[in-house]
């Protein structure tokens, strides 16, 4: 091994200290000797150095960050934590990758045979093959599936099989993962985050790409289609923002390009599943990717409590209308007293033993296996077959006697429930910690699909790694990290990762003609917010500046025009975002509070409020958001962080960053959104919101008559605020604003037809916007609002003490408000709760 400037023994010499034996070996190294694969990433570990590693792990916690990844639910939720992965890839040799390959591809096919049988003829259970008990105690057996098919030739589209490399050097079945299988999105978010941290590693290893698995995917699913007179609808039906692995099905739906949707978006009629839109048509659904569990997924006839199912999608299933991926019932594959028989059932079912072992598993119901497994509880693993059931898999080794004494007696009372099986050793992988590398234990989850009669496998899949090296326990929920899995492939099967949402093969690409993809009333309300939240926070932000800015000028000059000046626009920014300083503040100490509430304050009308609505909008929707807007946001979340902004800390510099933030943002959706109904609500969102705005603050500002320099102070804040102090200062130096300062600034910001920032603008964009999901009833509102704006007469408005501009503001601030509540009655009606109607089999939604 080689040494390194800044560690004396190598960083791979120290690692190999720290091998255990009686492991299931190391997958990098192997009796102190790289394995097949590895010398170049061995040549760049020592090449870094322990500092050049822990900056490659900074690197990708970085990226993690900005691309939002997240695992246990929405940042910001109770639930939620960061992904965590390690910059180090684990390398597979490629003959390796093609026998393991062959063995999962085996073991699909098995398993399919299995659950095709089981929701059909049930040859198994009556030829006494397995055990009914073993079935039929298992939760992931759902006997209102009976009868339900996937059109083809396979019922199991979507198979995921967890392995552990045991003592023995053998590639070896922990489990599998049939039901909602999850991480194959996280497997590609991974790939492009180590291609980033680690490019030269990347570009110069031969290794085989993820994108072809997601293309076999897309086609699978649309192959299963019941309808074939014309392109399948297909939807991948998400339990919400707030699931646990919600990233991962928001990145699939990007990755596959089909609509991420949730139960509301979908409705039951005739025995048909369909996606509701915003203009009140429904799109006929043929194929729903199923990431929702079996027992919520049909409130009608499992879960009746769960609003996370589709009511009537077993019957619409039953009868053709729709294939369902997994399988309703799929699940029941999950059930390790299946282990204890499978190599039976592939004998009986493929006429040959298994290539892939598995752990030996005994099912505690079979009163032979119980008398065998039993007497060593204390060294197996010890399993409730249901996952729902609410035990934690238990390590016997780990337990007290009493402990022991406690499961034996629960296991004896209900054997059925149990299963029992042997630890697998499980090889270690280097993770970069403080110190250098450390051994942790590595479970690889592979992901499959079925096409044309046969399973082809992700080349690699996740990588999952146990949070010490001593224990067994691998999973996500506990901190554990993941791992990207590089399989060796010959050069001319290499090639960049490229991310693109589409998922068709590169000859269909100039075909594709531009459509309007209608989306769902849901989908267009998080749009609409999105679009408003955005804009609130710009909003709030600029006149801050503008507000931090006139305190800055005046300090020390409490009584002259120009602190008159700076009072009337911050209880004008107080009153757009209903903030309020403490009162037992004074001062500038008082205006420096209000300040820095807006900026960070718990109201609803703050800059972090908007912002923090704005990301949860942003993941109800990431499917439909570009990487670069994502990597915005998430930078932006980061900024407007509370324990971030701490009291002695200047404004204007986060001030600055935030608005910057939010200017790319914008400028993300005037410059790279197609044209179609998903930029349309962003859009419409926005240009309300901008209005609505700008009416709240003409009347906080200028909609009273004060002397003239007090006027003109304030007149330029709000420019200012509203990015047209130059134009307004132009105008007025070329004799363009006979009405004097006041009328000119009113007059560029209600109804100047060419400034961005005018209300009458914001109308204009408005129609072009929702010209892509046309309604005559809005349309008529938007013209109400338009002529009210062009029947203004702002030179007598602005005579006098102005009583007539504050009501005429008043009005038209109400009319705004009338016309945001008609975009959202017109396009965003949200489904009603769901009722069943026993007796007659109804469902009211």
């Amino acid at each position: 091994m080689t040494q390194t400037d800044d560690a004396s023994p190598g960083v791979i010499d120290a690692y190999a200290h720290l091998l255990q034996e009686g492991s299931g070996g190391d997958e990098f190294l192997v009796d102190d000797s790289l394995r097949d694969g590895n010398e170049a990433l061995a040549q760049r570990v020592d090449a870094l150095g322990v500092n050049g590693l822990r900056a490659r792990r900074a690197t990708v916690r970085r990226a993690i960050e900005d691309d939002g990844i997240t695992y246990g639910g929405a940042p910001g939720s109770t639930r939620a934590g960061r992904w965590s992965l390690d910059p180090l890839p684990t390398i597979l040799p490629g003959s390796e990758w093609q026998r393991l390959q062959a063995g999962l591809a085996e073991r699909a096919q098995l398993l399919d045979e299995i659950l095709t049988d089981l929701y059909a003829d049930q040859r198994l259970i009556s030829t006494g093959v397995i055990p009914p008990e073993a079935i039929l105690g298992h939760r992931g057996f759902i006997h209102q599936a009976i009868g339900t098919r996937v059109p083809g030739p396979n019922q199991l589209i979507l198979p995921s099989i967890d392995l552990g490399r045991d003592s023995d050097g053998e590639w070896t079945v922990i489990g599998d993962r049939s039901q909602a299988p999850s991480g194959a999105g996280y497997a590609m978010a991974d790939r492009r985050i180590i291609a980033r941290a680690m490019p030269a590693l990347y570009r110069d290893t031969p290794i085989a790409r993820l994108r072809g698995f997601f293309d076999d995917m897309r086609f699978a699913l649309m192959d299963v289609s019941p309808h074939h007179d014309r392109s399948p609808k297909v939807v991948l039906l998400s339990p919400g923002p707030d699931s646990e692995t919600a990233f991962d099905q928001a990145f699939l739906s990007a990755l596959l390009g089909f609509p991420l949707v949730q139960s509301e978006d979908l409705s039951t009629r005739d025995g048909r599943i369909w996606m509701r839109t915003t203009t009140g048509d429904l799109e006929r659904v043929d194929v729903i990717l199923r990431r929702v569990d079996a027992g919520w997924s049909d409130p009608l006839e499992l879960r009746s409590g769960s609003r996370l199912g589709v009511p009537g999608l077993i019957e619409a299933n039953r009868r053709g209308h729709v294939a369902v991926v997994n399988p309703v019932g799929a699940g029941i594959l999950e059930n390790p007293a299946l282990l204890a028989y499978l190599p039976q059932l592939s004998r009986a079912i493929l006429g040959t033993s298994p290539r892939l072992p598995a752990a030996r598993t005994w099912w505690c119901g079979d009163a032979q296996h119980r008398r065998e497994a039993l007497p060593q509880l204390d060294k197996l693993v010890i399993k409730a077959i249901s996952r729902d059931s609410g035990f934690v898999t238990r390590f016997g080794w780990e337990l007290s006697q009493e402990e022991l004494a406690d499961l034996r007696t629960r296991i004896e009372a209900q054997p059925w429930a149990w299963a029992l099986q042997d630890p697998v050793s499980l090889s270690t992988v280097p993770v970069v910690t403080n110190d250098g590398l450390m051994p942790r234990r590595l479970v690889l989850r592979a992901f499959g699909v079925a096409r044309d009669g046969s399973y082809r496998f992700m080349p690699g899949g996740l990588g999952r790694l146990s949070t010490d090296s001593s224990s067994r326990m691998v999973s996500n929920a506990l901190g554990g990290q993941a791992k990207d899995i590089w399989v060796l492939a010959a050069d001319e099967t290499a090639g960049p990762e490229l991310f693109t949402p589409i998922g068709v093969a590169t000859a269909q690409l100039p075909g594709l003609a531009a459509a309007e993809v209608a989306v769902a009333p849901r989908v267009a309300d998080d749009l609409f917010w999105l679009g408003r939240y955005a804009e609130r926070a710009e909003a709030a932000t600029r006149m801050s500046i503008v507000a931090d800015d006139l305190l800055a000028d005046t300090m020390g000059r409490t009584g002259s025009l120009g602190a008159a000046a700076t009072r009337i626009f911050l209880d004008a920014l107080s009153a757009v975002t209903t903030v309020r300083a403490s009162a037992a503040e004074e001062g500038v100490g008082h205006d420096q509070e209000l300040l820095r509430k807006v900026l960070v304050g718990p109201g609803t009308g703050t800059i972090s409020y908007a912002v923090r609505h704005l990301i949860r909008s942003s993941l109800a929707v990431r499917e439909l958001l570009s990487s670069d807007t994502w990597l915005i946001v998430s930078r932006l979340s980061r900024v407007i962080e509370p324990d971030e902004v701490n009291e002695d800390q200047p404004l204007q510099p986060v001030l600055a960053q935030v608005l910057e933030s939010l200017i790319a943002v914008a400028g993300l959706g005037a410059e790279s959104m197609v044209r179609d109904q998903v930029w349309a609500y962003l859009e419409a969102g926005r240009r309300i919101e901008r209005a609505q705005h700008t009416v709240t603050m003409l009347s906080h500002t200028l909609a009273e008559e004060r002397s003239p320099v007090i006027e003109g102070q304030v007149i330029e804040a709000v420019l200012r605020a509203t990015d047209s102090v130059i134009t307004h200062r132009r105008r007025l130096s070329a004799g363009h604003s006979d009405g004097g300062p006041v009328q000119g600034a009113l007059a560029l910001l209600l109804s100047d037809r060419t400034n961005p920032r005018s209300v009458r603008y914001q109308l204009d964009q408005m129609v072009a916007a929702m010209s892509h999901a046309p309604n005559k009833d809005l349309d008529e509102r938007i013209a109400a609002v338009t002529t009210t704006l062009a029947t203004m007469d702002l030179e007598e408005l602005t005579r006098g003490k102005r009583a007539a501009l504050r009501i005429t503001l008043g009005e038209l601030g109400t009319e705004l408000h009338e016309l945001a509540a008609e975009i959202e009655r017109v396009h965003f009606v949200r489904r009603a709760n769901q009722m069943s109607l026993t007796g007659g089999g109804l469902v009211i939604s």
